[in-house]
C-alpha cells in the first residue's frame, strides 16, 4: 500500500477522510457505530501520517521550522507535502469526531452542529471555534472539555 505514488495516496487518504466525516454527518442514525468509525479512520490516517514522518525523516530538503521561506522550502518535497495534508486530515478528522460525542453529551441537535462540521472539514480551527462558542452558549459556559 505503501509504495504508491503520492498522488494515489493522496487519493487514498482522501477517500478514507471523506468517509469518516460521511460517518459523522450521518451519526445520528447509528451514533455509537458511526462515531467509532470516524475515529478508527483517523487513527488509520495516524498511522500512514506516522509511517510517512518516519520513512521520510532527513529527505532533502528538510523542513526548517524556524521560518516561513524554511517550511515552504521543506514541503517543495512531495513526500513532505503528503505527510503534512495526512496530518490535517487525521487530526480535523478526530476533533469533528469529539464535536459529534460532546454535541450527543450536551444537548446539541445535530442540525445546530453540522456547520460546525463542516468548517472543521474545511477550514479546521474555524470550525472548533464555532463549535465551542456553540457549546458555552448551550451550557453557559465556557469549558473545552
Amino acid at each position: 500500500m505503501f509504495n504508491m505514488n503520492h498522488e494515489t495516496m493522496f487519493s487514498v487518504v482522501g477517500v478514507l477522510s471523506f468517509i469518516g466525516w460521511g460517518a459523522l454527518v450521518f451519526s445520528p442514525l447509528r451514533h455509537k457505530q458511526l462515531v467509532l468509525s470516524a475515529r478508527l479512520i483517523s487513527i488509520l490516517l495516524a498511522i500512514i501520517y506516522s509511517y510517512f514522518v518516519v520513512s521520510t525523516w532527513g529527505q532533502k530538503p528538510t523542513v526548517d521550522f524556524s521560518s516561513l521561506a524554511g517550511v515552504a522550502n521543506g514541503f517543495t518535497n512531495m513526500s513532505h507535502l503528503l505527510t503534512g495534508w495526512i496530518h490535517y486530515l487525521a487530526l480535523d478528522l478526530f476533533i469533528g469526531a469529539w464535536q459529534v460525542e460532546r454535541a450527543k453529551k450536551i444537548g446539541i441537535p445535530h442540525i445546530i452542529l453540522l456547520p460546525c462540521l463542516l468548517l472543521t472539514f474545511l477550514f479546521g480551527p474555524l470550525g472548533v471555534l464555532l463549535f465551542l462558542v456553540i457549546q458555552s452558549i448551550k451550557t453557559k459556559s465556557f469549558k473545552i472539555a
